[in-house]
């Protein structure tokens, strides 16, 4: 978005949605180097900017404050309305506001295993965090399938869950079981090698964090299987 803040109509300032209005406001803040809440506010008043155009101000600050995109409590500022732009602010001025969309996508509850994933995305570090988590789906499968390590890939996800394969379920019919293995096969094999595979941009927050997440699904997906191995021993899970 080209336009500023000031430069908006009433009616524009009203009219746009808050993450946009928020984007126009963040990019004030760094421009005026804005440190002052109540200011920030004040100087629209001082240009006769309507209450209810503040009001919507308003609003997408307190939106880039929830989405830690401006933070209060400045450091040596002992001023209650102080306020800055964070790092994640910055960046999603260099990248755009697409950054912050994905960011809340992995704002749930990830598996366990996915912990140190999430650390990484939040650093901005989107093919890492893309390759991490398929990493780790290919390391716990291995894990429960109990599979030689040189077994690797999309050769590991056919053996293990093909038929008679160590996480092949023998309660399921063999549509869903093929279904299965091509769905942990289907994502080994394109989002795990970035360099091998590019059909997903990893420059890109938000396909990365749908990376992300679908890991996060195949995780939840082999906790199923987690319980059973230890009982019934790998290849013989039934329904």
């Amino acid at each position: 978005m080209t336009a500023k803040l000031y430069d908006l109509s009433a009616e524009e300032t009203q009219s746009l949605p808050v993450d946009r209005l928020a984007m126009l406001v963040l990019a004030h803040l760094v421009e005026t180097r804005e440190w002052n809440e109540y200011n920030f506010l004040n100087s629209g008043v001082n240009r006769r900017v309507p209450d209810q155009s503040l009001r919507c101000w308003a609003e997408a600050l307190n939106w880039l404050i929830s989405q830690n995109a401006v933070a209060r409590n400045t450091p040596r500022q002992s001023n209650p309305q102080a306020i800055f732009v964070t790092r994640l602010g910055h960046r999603v001025l260099r990248e755009g506001s697409e950054t912050l969309r994905a960011t809340a996508r992995l704002d749930v509850d990830l598996h366990s295993r996915l912990t140190k994933v999430r650390s990484q995305f939040l650093m901005g570090e989107y093919e890492l965090a893309a390759f991490a988590a398929m990493r780790e789906v290919e390391i716990r499968v291995r894990e429960l399938a109990r599979a030689e390590s040189s077994l690797l890939g999309v050769k590991l996800m056919r053996k293990v869950f093909g038929d008679g394969g160590a996480l092949a379920n023998s309660g399921l019919d063999a549509g869903e079981r093929v279904g299965i293995m091509e769905l942990f096969a289907g994502a080994i094999g394109t989002f795990k090698n970035p360099p091998s595979h590019r059909q997903v941009d990893y420059s890109n927050p938000t396909e990365a964090s749908e990376v992300v997440l679908l890991a996060d699904l195949l995780m939840r997906l082999l906790d199923r299987y987690s319980t059973s191995a230890d009982s019934t021993g790998p290849g013989q899970h039934g329904a």
